[in-house]
């Protein structure tokens, strides 16, 4: 590892070289000044390389100390210094191109001068960024990938975000650092991204925004310099609506009926409005008592609640007059061929339960459509999507409200779905990942069946404003900047300012407690019918039965009463923390802590990097964050961004990886993919390392050179579609470890 590592270094410094010796000639005009341009960029590049060298070797040395095992050796920092190889590896890439082609009569000298360039800028900012991560390394505990504070380097890492240059990741450089088949997909992304933009609020239709972006996109497809200044004017500068507006392009007519006809053709693919009604359902511990499942209420009361059906094969039950009548008005709900008496199947023994991504504020299950008919013929099942509200109109707890009631009602009506009602796993990308787990963390709460097992692709397990490696990479991802993904979770927590007007007026705490209150309602309502009814008098005769049920050593109460005043007493303690402001209940070990060994300690600190001494008497409005003698690139018009702190996103049902121990130990097995390129890659790594600390069932599966969201982009090209049959190996695994046997 480490003769691989001298051997790129020293390649690099040996193209460099050769290629400004070759250019320091006498050369006039515009070819010289190119040429000078090329000789300082190849000396600069050097500099950078000569002071990244013995940091790369010193990461290289600790940074399996924080893989969730030796066998899946995947974190933050092993993914800064991936990126910065990437980097390196690519200039002497180019380099090594000018060399051969130098002296050709096509050779344009300008052209590989700014290609040259753009990769030097790119070097600088993640040498920045190391010399962050190396600071994380000096604050953190042994073996945690989250700095514990939002104030302190989480906020020095927001503030340098703001003001450094991140243009030319966008540009020349844009999705290096990813496999070569998906780069073209993020180009079109960008240029897509920017020509919108510019169309933004000019048009009243999203078709028409697109529409004239189509227009305007080929100056921003021809001078890459253009695009990445562009690009990071608009990720630091347009708000939440914006994004959204953009991610439900592939939601409008002319774009989804294309994917449509592209995608595996299935028997039903129909829409559902469930109308939002109580109903009952038994008690996991026992089925003689129930509990109310109230429907969803928070922000904007009550209302249907919206799913789509996906079967690959009619079975049982999907056309049924009772499923029909809940079906929305969205065309090709059912393929013509059932009125040629398509075969019906026999109800399948599994259900997939599927959350969409989005950031919490976009997308429906129409956007992931395509890769969910792939899964239902793959595995061989129905899935139900759910599209749950979307914030910042209905912020938290509003989606998992929707979602658990979605859950209970599959539960409820498994006859109508073409499920057996024995197995049933939830699935869920990104937010929808947060969804699945938290979906699961309710229904353990409230004391029903448990899923059969959880399904969490990249999934956001920390909301909180918390500096981890990965997040680092905030700095260059194409489709999750640090801007947009704080204004995405500001909005789901009701923290975005300009959601304000649409939300009530109200203080952080009282806003709190309103929530946590609905979250908690039925909790307390459940548990008031159950005692009701165990003690009504007119259900006396049942008491025998019941007090018979009883282990040996039991206090004579039935085990109905027992259940739910345990969920109630819960609800109570839950309600009373946060009442009191508290941030994280006693029993959570989010931060793990062991005993280190003292080499190993003398390792990371020989990495580590204390804060840069200030002479004494000099006063700064901010601290310094980098050696003497280096700065990294800032922006021409740098950004004022400020990350919204809020309560609610250290509820542990908004951020399970905040969860006490006693709430995730309820959980089924959960099987976790995540993305060894993406900002996110730490909350999946830690939030599989808290369950293994308690004994759960937990696996972790990384894969490389793809960006977040790849699901979305799994029909599109070779590399994301192999990642996406890794989802459904994870929804079949082993009897063992996974709810779908098939």
């Amino acid at each position: 590892k480490y003769a691989w590592e001298s051997a790129v270094f020293a390649a690099l410094y040996s193209v460099c070289e050769e290629n400004a010796t070759f250019f320091s000639g006498g050369a006039k005009g515009s070819q010289g000044d190119a040429a000078r341009r090329l000789v300082d960029t190849m000396k600069l590049i050097k500099e950078h390389a000569r002071s990244l060298e013995p940091v790369i070797s010193g990461f290289a040395a600790v940074y399996h100390h924080y893989d969730f095992d030796p066998h899946i050796p995947a974190n933050g920092y092993r993914s800064l210094v991936k990126v910065v190889r990437c980097c390196l590896l690519h200039i002497i890439q180019k380099g090594r191109y000018i060399t051969a082609n130098r002296r050709s009569i096509f050779f344009r000298v300008a052209h590989n001068a700014g290609e040259m360039e753009a990769y030097c800028n790119a070097l600088c900012q993640l040498r920045a960024l190391l010399y962050l991560a190396q600071r994380m390394l000096h604050d953190n505990s042994h073996g945690n990938l989250f700095f514990q504070d939002e104030s302190g380097l989480s906020e020095s890492f927001v503030r340098e975000y703001s003001s450094m240059h991140k243009g030319c990741f966008y540009g020349r450089c844009l999705g290096f650092q990813f496999s070569p088949g998906i780069r073209p997909c993020l180009q079109t992304i960008a240029i897509g991204l920017v020509a919108f933009g510019e169309n933004y609020k000019r048009h009243q239709s999203g078709i028409g925004v697109a529409a004239s972006s189509f227009f305007t996109s080929g100056k921003y497809a021809i001078d890459p310099e253009l695009r990445g200044a562009e690009f990071e004017r608009i990720t630091q500068n347009l708000d939440v609506h914006f994004w959204k507006a953009f991610w439900n392009i592939t939601e409008t007519e002319v774009l989804s009926s294309l994917a449509s006809m592209t995608s595996t053709q299935v028997k039903v693919n129909r829409t559902l409005s469930v109308p939002a009604v109580p109903f009952d359902l038994p008690l996991a511990a026992n089925h003689r008592a129930s509990v109310t499942i109230a429907p969803p209420s928070a922000h904007i009361g009550t209302a249907p609640v919206q799913m789509r059906l996906i079967s690959y094969d009619l079975r049982e039950g999907q056309d049924s007059e009772a499923l029909l009548s809940l079906a929305r008005a969205e065309g090709g709900a059912i393929s013509l061929s059932l009125g040629l008496k398509t075969k019906r199947l026999p109800s399948s023994p599994c259900l997939l339960i599927h959350f969409h991504g989005g950031g919490f504020v976009a997308q429906t299950s129409k956007s992931h459509e395509p890769y969910l008919k792939s899964w239902s013929q793959d595995l061989g099942v129905p899935i139900l999507s759910v599209d749950y509200s979307l914030a910042p109109e209905a912020p938290f707890p509003r989606a998992l409200e929707e979602c658990f009631y979605a859950y209970c009602w599959a539960l409820r009506n498994h006859h109508l779905l073409g499920w057996t009602g024995e197995k049933v796993c939830l699935a869920g990308d990104s937010a929808g990942g947060n969804l699945s787990v938290t979906t699961s963390m309710r229904a353990a709460a409230f004391g029903v069946r448990m899923p059969d097992g959880i399904v969490a692709v990249y999934p956001a397990t920390l909301l909180t404003a918390y500096a981890s490696p990965s997040r680092l990479l905030t700095l260059m991802d194409p489709l999750l900047p640090l801007s947009v993904l704080s204004r995405c979770l500001s909005a789901y927590a009701g923290a975005d300012p300009q959601t304000e007007t649409q939300i009530e007026k109200a203080s952080t705490m009282s806003m709190v407690r309103r929530d946590t209150a609905l979250l908690l309602r039925d909790f307390r309502q459940g548990a008031s019918n159950w005692i009701h009814s165990l003690l009504d008098s007119n259900r006396a005769s049942a008491s025998p039965s019941t007090a018979a049920e009883a282990p040996p050593g039991a206090t004579g109460i039935p085990l109905t009463v027992t259940v739910c005043m345990g969920v109630f007493m819960h609800a109570f303690r839950w309600e009373r923390w946060m009442r009191c402001g508290a941030l994280i209940p006693e029993d959570v070990n989010f931060f793990l802590s062991k005993d280190v060994d003292p080499a190993v300690s003398s390792d990371l600190f020989s990495v580590a990097l204390p804060p840069p001494a200030v002479e004494e008497g000099l006063e700064l409005e901010h601290p310094v964050e980098f050696p003497l003698g280096f700065e990294p690139l800032r922006s021409e018009k740098p950004s004022k961004m400020r990350l919204h702190s809020s309560p609610v996103f250290k509820d542990p049902f908004c951020s399970p990886l905040l969860a006490p121990d006693s709430m995730l130990k309820g959980l089924p097995p959960v099987h976790i993919v995540a993305c060894a390129l993406d900002p996110m890659l730490d909350d999946s790594v830690m939030f599989a390392k808290r369950l293994r600390n308690i004994n759960q069932p937990v696996t972790l599966c990384v894969v490389d050179d793809l960006p977040h969201g790849f699901l979305s982009l799994s029909q599109l090209c070779s590399d994301t579609k192999e990642a996406a049959n890794v989802c459904v190996e994870r929804i079949r695994s082993s009897p063992s470890k996974c709810p779908l046997v098939l």
